[in-house]
């Protein structure tokens, strides 16, 4: 293991099991079954949380359609929403050091990056306040002297909101907030492997005198709880982050209600290097892009497209980087790369490696389980594969670990064309100092958001989503918060100038 940087465990005494519970309508509500996540990185039980059943999921489906049909959030004014969503913000952030703590002890990232996390989704708490207050339809004065048509825009209902492991405060920030300045009412279910940021997100909404019923959270797995969240007739909405093959059995599952489905799905997101990109910071962005989060991330820059003049000298560049990154221990500060979420995913991302391999794929590092002292072996080598060609699964499928995968161009064609070569359609980057290189990219490729010269670099103001199979629908932004809504339109006759269809006697 000299070949990289490994922080070995430190000394610290972890907290006790965080014990979670259902929240419906305002109650903190136990289940007679309950279920236990350990620590990826540390083995020990971290929580024991309430486990969801029918019986409870109908509860809060029910509290949330009786919350919302009440009107006690749904025809709040837009003031009254964003004073509620402000204080939520300053709890988040009165409250990140113990939100953190629990994520990373669940889902294995580092405390570093939890911290970023939790702190940053604040913001997204106060934009969305923003939209609660300046949403707006339109009126049309221009129909004739008599008449006047107004464009309302009005809360769908109740929202289904299922969010995963890898992300699961700042993913259900970037739902939760929009739907509550919306004015709809909500039922979350948090992945069952790291379930407790959401819980304590309940804790922050009683806190912030978020009214009973408006946002209610079942505990569980996905039978029956997301199954009954994706097909009850009282809920009007679905907002699913996830795998692929998991978000097209929710649309499936929700046909026969013809609810509406949001989906953010999977990526295998590409970034092109031009020969004359400034190769340094092309290749330290790469590396952030496909280790951050473990690799286990939508946005992950899990494959780049280099050109064949400087591959040699770019490869070198990102696995001499690659072995400086800091494995290890995720409650230690300075780690960079925590660990894998189960040893099953961690034998599935193995297995694409050596696939690869067998494939005729060159190992430049990497490929491999990373033992780290003191934590076991729930942790996976910085692994860099090139001579991969575009046929090869682990040029195609989601890996979701921290391995890149390196292919060739030879002209901006080309390089597009393997670009858009996915049924992804996340995002994707280049890096060239040519802005009509750049521009030329940016409008061709099929992607939800293309990065230039960046990578990763997102702000509550733009929409983030993907196109093809990685998804439908849109989050954050204005694009995001007008997903929550329906368009109404109403036509106001203001005088008595119609002609009469039956001519009358009277």
């Amino acid at each position: 293991m000299k070949d990289f940087t490994v922080n070995a465990a430190i000394d610290c005494d972890l907290p006790p099991p965080f014990r979670g519970r259902h929240l419906i309508a305002g109650e903190w509500v136990d289940s007679a079954e309950t279920f236990e996540r350990a620590s990826p990185s540390h083995g020990t039980v971290v929580s024991v949380s309430a486990c969801g059943d029918h019986a409870t999921t109908e509860r809060a489906i029910g509290a949330a359609r009786t919350a919302f049909d009440t009107g006690v959030w749904s025809r709040a004014s837009g003031k009254e929403r964003a004073t509620v969503l402000l204080r939520v913000a300053a709890l988040i952030e009165a409250n990140v050091e113990r939100i953190a703590v629990q994520e990373t002890l669940e889902s294995g990232k580092p405390i570093s990056q939890s911290r970023g996390e939790v702190g940053g989704a604040a913001d997204l708490w106060r934009y969305a306040a923003s939209l609660a207050r300046t949403a707006h339809g339109d009126s049309h004065n221009t129909l004739g002297e008599d008449m006047l048509g107004v464009v309302l825009k009005e809360p769908i209902g109740v929202v289904s909101i299922i969010t995963p492991w890898n992300f699961p405060f700042w993913i259900l920030s970037q739902k939760l907030p929009f739907a509550l300045a919306a004015g709809c009412t909500v039922v979350v279910k948090p992945s069952e492997m790291t379930p407790s940021s959401t819980v304590m997100m309940g804790e922050l909404l009683l806190e912030a005198g978020l009214p009973a019923g408006v946002c209610n959270i079942v505990l569980g797995h996905g039978q029956p709880v997301g199954s009954l969240l994706s097909t009850h007739k009282d809920v009007d909405m679905v907002t699913f982050t996830g795998s692929t093959a998991v978000g097209k059995l929710i649309t499936q599952a929700s046909s026969d209600t013809l609810k509406k489905v949001a989906l953010e799905l999977g990526g295998k997101n590409p970034q092109v290097i031009c020969p004359d990109a400034d190769l340094e910071s092309a290749a330290d962005a790469v590396t952030f892009g496909v280790y951050f989060n473990v690799g286990q991330c939508c946005n992950a820059s899990s494959r780049i497209i280099v050109h064949e003049d400087i591959a040699a000298d770019f490869v070198a560049r990102v696995v001499a980087l690659s072995r400086k990154v800091k494995f290890g221990d995720p409650l230690d500060p300075d780690t960079q790369v925590g660990a894998i979420v189960t040893p099953e995913h961690n034998a599935k991302i193995d297995a694409y490696v050596q696939a690869a391999v067998a494939a005729g794929a060159t190992l430049e590092l990497g490929g491999g389980m990373l033992p780290v002292e003191g934590l076991g072996a729930q942790f996976y080598q910085p692994t860099v594969i090139s001579n991969v060609s575009p046929d090869m699964a682990i040029a195609r499928a989601e890996v979701f670990g921290p391995v890149l995968v390196v292919m060739t161009y030879r002209t901006l064609d080309e390089a597009i064309s393997l670009t858009n070569d996915s049924v992804y359609g996340l995002s994707a980057g280049i890096w060239s100092e040519n802005v009509h290189t750049c521009l030329e990219f940016a409008r061709r490729v099929e992607a939800g958001t293309v990065w230039t010269n960046t990578w990763m670099d997102g702000y509550p103001e733009l929409a983030f989503g993907g196109v093809k199979q990685s998804g439908q629908g849109r989050e954050i932004g204005r694009y995001g918060f007008e997903e929550f809504l329906e368009v109404k339109s109403l036509v106001m006759r203001i005088g008595r100038s119609r002609a009469p269809w039956v001519e009358s006697d009277v």
